[in-house]
Order: C-alpha cells, then structure tokens, then sequence
C-alpha cells in the first residue's frame, strides 16, 4: 500500500469519526406518558374475578350475600401469579370490591368485608396476599374499585358515597406497595339511585397516591375500553383520542374500538375478556379453547392494545386446572410461532435512510429505541426483504416506535411473484402502533416489500417480523381458527418431557 493511499485511509478514517450523526426526527403529539409506554410493553394482563359470587353462582350480587359464604379454605395467591407469570402476562388485577360491595380486604369504611367472614378466622386479606405475592414473582399489580356498591347505605347519595369511595381507594392505594394500573367502569344496573361519580377528583386522587399507575376507563384518562366484551380491537385502532367526545358508561363503541386519527390525548385501548362465558367461576363453565385465545391474541394485541384476559379463581381460592391447561397450550402455541422471525434470513434494504443510524436493519431489533427512518421528504416510503431462498409466511409483523408518536395510517406488504417476477398484493391495512399482527393466506416468495402509503408524518418502522402460523387456518377465514394434528402432538409431547 502506497503512502498515498495510507494518506488518503487516515483522512477518510479521521472525517468519519468526526462527522456528527443525523439527529432523531421530531416526535409528532399526541405523545404516551411513561407510564402509559411501560403499560403498552406488558402486552398482556390478567383480569382476577373472585368474591361472593365465586360462592353464589352469581355474575352481578345483590350486595346481600351473607359474608360467611366467602370461605376459599385453599387459597393462595401465589399460584394465581405464577399461572399468569408463566403464561406471559405482564400484570394481574383483581376485583377488590365488585358491584355487592364486599371489599376483599378489611376496610375500616365497612364491614362487608372479609373481616366478617370465616376465611382466616376473619384476618384474612386477599389484597395483601395478592400484593405479596405479585412483588415476589416480579409482577405488576392492578385494582379494581367498583363505582356500583350495591350494599352500601350511602350509595344514592353524591358527597357522602363519594367520600366513602374516595376513602376506600385510599386504603387501596397507600396500604398495598405499588399499583400499576386502577380499573374503573360506568357499570350500573337500570332503576339504580342516581348518583354522580366525582371522576375527575377521583382521577386526580389516583395519580397523586400511585403517579406510576394508569387509570383505566370508557374514556380515559390513561388507557380506555375497547368497547365490547369479546376482546376484539378495531380493525384500525388509533391510540389516539379525543377524550372529550367520550362519556364513562356512555361512549360510542365504535369510537372506542377504531380511536382517532385527529385525537389530542393519547388513550390506548385495553381487550377485556373472560376465558370462560362468565367473569366469575361457575362449576358447570369450561375454558374457551386454545384457539379462540390465539384469535383474540390477533384481533387485540396485534391491533395495538393491550389483552386483558380474565382468568377466575374457583371456590377452592386456585385457578382451576382446566383454565391452567389451556394458558400452557396457549403460550406454547405463541411461542411455536413467534419464536422464528423469518425476516432475520433476509437482507435489508430501504427507498431512503434519514442516516447511518436510522438504516433498515434496525427493524430486526426487539425494542423502541433503534427503527428505520426515512429521508425527510420523500414521496417513497419502502423497506425491501430479500432473501436467499424462497420461504413460506403467512403473517406479517410491524411496530412503530410509538414513543415518537403513532404515525402510520395505511400500508401494504408486497411479494415478488416467483414464477412471473411481478410484485403481488399480499395484504393491505391502516394503522400499525406498538404491535400490527396481519394474517392472511400462505405465501411463498423470495422478495417482499413493506409500502407505508400514508403517515402522519414521515412514517418510523421499529420492528417487522414475517412469520408461519401452522395452527391457524387462514387461507379460508381468517377469523375461524383450527388447532391441527401437530399442534395436538406438540403438546402431547411436551407434557410427556414434564
């Protein structure tokens, strides 16, 4: 090598050590707090419906069961945990007063309670024990207060039930460590007293006892109701909102499960469902099935919300086996096929870069903080996949780093037919958010190419992920799902290596 040449290397060498690097682009409002971004990470909680009605056969009490029928002779809250821990779920709420009133810890506010009742010779505290056992198994806590007291005297009587709840969420918040997130409702049954909620002062309330929680509601304030039961997001699901053309137990459902692309507040939505057709456990109930939970899988965490599956303790105090079984097969199932990213065979490649650290490998990195960025301006927004040999996919994976904004508002994948060597259609939607999971029918092919068409702003591409679900029929419908032969023989052969 010539002195030249060294010369000319050192120069080079030298300037690209000193060239300063392209700044990240502005982030576009409405904007998650850091509470709302750790919530949307979880991905997935589960919901505990357990009191009274557990005893009763009940969905809604009267508020007048005798508390002597609350007795879990074998409860433990720590099987509970450990079922949602080795499931995936980030976080577990439980009901602490349901719409009977009967408060799952001893209130000094009431004795409908379990002071009252016979479950640890009346010093028992299903709250505490839940708490415990959350903070011991690295798990998030959430509570649910309900609004309704169906057995509470003061209940028809605006300043002094507010008070008496205000009271009670107190309790809750300041005796029990750190609370993720606070579940509220409008539910109330029809002839009920008129009353009304002081929300605002209840929100308030909230944040300054746990400012780590978010709220959830209808409307907000942090994260807000789908909409339905099922657990089943919008096909376009905005995290974006107006907060103000919302009511708690009076917002319009389709609003709530397609948000606003125009929104000022950001509230992302949050599925509620139960595995079983009741919230409480009932003995002659069964489970849905693994594959209706893989459904609901798709239709609410891959339509950018949160999953709230509701998993009720039995009159024993544990989470039944027949519920546990289908949990285990259920992660599995996730695991079997999101485990192998095919999109990580390929090579990468983009219609622009904002700059050398904005490139469009970025997008095979689990997180927010790396994504493929466009240069500014541009009318082509294109990220290319190419691979060595042909492969076979049927869903497609994408998030933005939703930190910057949600922005996407229409896309499309592409693939390169092999035969032909035209580019084909393969799916279209609008939004994206944290997490897009796009089902559709088989595909084979060495190229693809992911078509942003319209953003908000210059459209940000944190992760995308290309995938073959064997277990889901989606080359007929999509939204019927059947568990094939050797799905059945996987777990067979799993709990045979237990």
């Amino acid at each position: 090598m010539s002195l030249l040449t060294l010369l000319l290397f050192f120069s080079l060498l030298s300037l690209s050590k000193s060239s300063p690097l392209k700044p990240h682009p502005l982030p576009i409002p409405p904007l998650p707090s850091s509470q709302q971004l750790q919530w949307q990470l979880g991905s997935m909680a589960m919901f505990l419906h357990f009191g009274p009605n557990t005893f009763t056969d009940s969905e809604w009490g009267t508020g007048k069961a005798d508390p002597s029928v609350f007795n879990p002779t074998h409860l433990n809250a720590t099987q509970w945990v450990r079922t949602a821990k080795a499931s995936g779920f980030s976080r577990v709420i439980l009901t602490a007063k349901h719409h009977d009133g009967f408060c799952l810890w001893p209130s000094e506010y009431t004795d409908y309670s379990v002071k009252s009742s016979p479950w640890r010779n009346g010093t028992g505290d299903v709250v505490a024990e839940l708490a415990s056992a959350a903070a011991a198994e690295g798990i998030g806590l959430g509570l649910y207060l309900s609004p309704w007291d169906r057995h509470d005297g003061a209940y028809g009587k605006t300043v002094e039930y507010n008070e008496f709840y205000l009271s009670q969420m107190t309790e809750l918040l300041t005796n029990y460590g750190e609370i993720k997130e606070v579940w509220l409702d409008g539910a109330k049954g029809e002839g009920e007293k008129d009353i009304e909620y002081f929300f605002t002062t209840w929100f308030s309330l909230i944040h300054q006892l746990q400012p780590g929680a978010v709220i959830f509601s209808d409307a907000g304030p942090d994260v807000r109701w789908i909409g339905d039961e099922a657990g089943v997001a919008g096909s376009t699901c905005w995290s974006l909102f107006n907060r103000t053309d919302a009511k708690i137990g009076d917002t319009d459902p389709l609003y709530s499960q397609r948000g606003d692309g125009f929104g000022v507040d950001w509230v992302p939505a949050e599925c509620d469902v139960s595995i079983r057709p009741g919230w409480f456990w009932h003995a002659l109930e069964s489970p849905k099935p693994v594959a209706k939970l893989l459904e609901i899988y798709y239709d609410s965490v891959g339509r950018n919300c949160l999953f709230l599956l509701n998993v009720p303790p039995n009159s024993s105090g544990l989470i039944s086996e027949q519920d546990i079984k289908v949990l285990e097969e259920f992660s599995e199932l996730k695991r079997s096929i999101f485990a192998n990213n095919l999109a990580r065979k390929a090579f990468l490649n983009s219609s622009s870069v904002r700059g050398s650290q904005f490139g469009a490998e970025n997008v095979l990195e689990e997180g927010l903080d790396k994504y493929w960025a466009p240069e500014e301006k541009q009318r082509e927004w294109e990220l290319y996949l190419e691979f060595q040999d042909p492969v076979s996919f049927n869903v497609l994976e994408v998030r933005e780093p939703i930190q910057m904004g949600q922005r996407v508002a229409s896309f499309h994948l592409e693939m390169r037919n092999i035969k032909s060597g035209k580019w084909e259609r393969v799916v279209t939607a609008k939004t994206v958010g944290f997490k897009r999971l796009l089902r559709f029918r088989r595909c084979e092919s060495r190229s693809l190419k992911l078509v942003v068409v319209k953003a908000r702003a210059d459209p940000l591409i944190s992760y995308v992920g290309i995938y073959m679900d064997k277990f889901s029929d989606s080359g007929r419908d999509s939204s019927k799902i059947t568990i094939t032969r050797t799905l059945q023989e996987e777990l067979v052969l799993n709990d045979s290596r237990k």
